[in-house]
């Protein structure tokens, strides 16, 4: 995930923030790492044509633009797709193309899941990741949806097959992004999620007769993920003793020597206190001793157990939000850590989330964040959405919605586009007095022509 944030950040100033903690940081080095000139290149140049596009304002040459890089895909020559795609994810960070795409989704989600079947490793991770960012670009509903269907079937492929890790990574990020915005009830939800616990914990899934171990940049892009597709899981939805083995191993994680799975493991289960999944409520006691009358004692296990288990976060929590660095600790990580578990140890004392925002625009262009669930969410979007990301959070309804983002978007608009908006204004406001007018005279007209008629 995205680093945490501290009191109010401010986004508007043209400083682009790396992404720091969770899980697809890994992919993305190795992807970078792999990027060739000509890629750079085209990614480039198709920015700056849609710029131009833009600028001048004519949709048409936007949608030509689009159009060639969609021709592109087509193409025999792995190389080519791969530039084709670079270039379409680059247009997607850099603009909010919902009105481009509505009607060309279909055939791009076609070329893009082509791409993950057919592919190198490169193109599948590009390809994953122009499928999660044409979701966030359509938003919640029926097209979105459709995309999650499609795609699911090529993602799960990819995660049960167990290939290189980014390409892993990029599994786990498009099936995240693409349940979180399409998918429209709980039994959808809890199937990716069913998906990404078998990368977490594989002794647990269905991959039977092959142990595998995630390493850790596998791991933590899991367990974030994972956490991010419970953020829309509410607590009542499952009992207590349903989530006590997920939570149990997620306690583990916060004995591993790897730092970023100990980062992505505590906001996790920050998350599972504030939803109150450690709780056993007076229904489930009942519910339990129903169900085991005949066992002496049984009444009050899981309850117990559950107290058992949230006495042992607590001190794990406190204990790694005052690690020691040592000799050749990489700081940074280390802050971060320390920082993190001091604010859930707060959390878990006091039940209170210290208030973050963000000023995504203007003067009431602000994100605040309230909670983990909100914070999570936030992180996630935020490092998947990359540089895009304020993009997205100043134009895109999906993202207002999410955060309930009240944006001017006159305040918003560059002072050309303020001009130009203000002279369609002026000009709609001319054309409706000349209209007026005109009816007033046809009126007036029509009244002598009765009278003298």
């Amino acid at each position: 995930m995205a680093q945490r944030l501290h009191g109010q950040s401010d986004l508007t100033d043209g400083k682009r923030s790396k992404g720091g903690r969770g899980g697809g940081d890994g992919a993305d080095d190795q992807l970078d790492g792999g990027s060739d000139a000509d890629s750079v290149a085209s990614m480039s140049t198709a920015l700056s044509d849609l710029q131009l596009a833009q600028a001048t304002e004519h949709v048409s040459s936007q949608e030509f633009v689009l159009d060639k890089y969609i021709d592109d895909l087509y193409e025999k020559r792995g190389s080519t797709r791969e530039k084709a795609l670079g270039a379409l994810v680059d247009a997607f960070e850099s603009f909010v193309l919902l009105g481009l795409v509505e009607n060309k989704y279909v055939t791009l989600l076609s070329q893009f899941t082509n791409s993950i079947k057919k592919g190198s490793t490169k193109e599948a991770c590009l390809a994953c990741r122009a499928i999660g960012l044409l979701s966030i670009t359509l938003g919640a509903g029926s097209s979105s949806h459709e995309i999650m269907d499609e795609s699911e079937p090529q993602l799960l492929r990819i995660l049960q097959t167990w290939p290189d890790a980014p390409k892993m990574i990029s599994a786990l990020d498009c099936l995240a992004v693409i349940t979180f915005v399409g998918a429209t009830d709980l039994a959808e939800t809890q199937l990716s999620m069913r998906a990404i616990w078998d990368v977490i914990h594989p002794k647990s899934g269905s991959n039977v007769g092959i142990i595998r171990k995630p390493k850790p940049p596998l791991l933590a892009a899991a367990v974030s993920a994972w956490a991010f597709l419970l953020t829309t899981v509410g607590s009542s939805r499952r009992s207590t003793d349903s989530w006590k083995e997920s939570i149990t191993f997620l306690t583990s994680l916060l004995e591993t020597e790897d730092r970023v799975v100990r980062i992505a493991a505590g906001e996790t289960l920050a998350l599972c206190f504030e939803l109150k999944l450690l709780d056993v409520s007076t229904r489930e006691e009942s519910d339990v001793d129903s169900d085991i009358r005949e066992t002496s004692g049984s009444k009050n296990q899981l309850f117990l157990n559950m107290q058992a288990l949230k006495a042992k976060i607590s001190g794990l929590v406190y204990n790694l939000s005052m690690e020691a660095g040592g000799r050749g600790a990489d700081k940074k990580n280390l802050n971060d850590q320390r920082d993190l578990f001091q604010q859930i140890s707060y959390f878990i004392k006091s039940d209170e989330f210290p208030e973050e925002s963000l000023r995504i625009s203007g003067k009431n262009g602000i994100l605040g964040v309230t909670s983990w669930r909100e914070s999570i969410q936030l992180n996630y979007l935020r490092r998947f959405l990359g540089r895009g990301f304020l993009k997205h959070a100043q134009d895109n309804d999906l993202l207002h919605d999410i955060f309930d983002i009240k944006i001017d978007r006159v305040e918003n608009m560059s002072t050309t586009k303020k001009k130009m908006f203000r002279s369609e204004e002026e000009k709609g406001r001319a054309l409706k007095l000349n209209k007026e007018r005109r009816l007033a005279q046809e009126r007036k007209q029509n009244i002598l022509n009765e009278q003298y008629g």
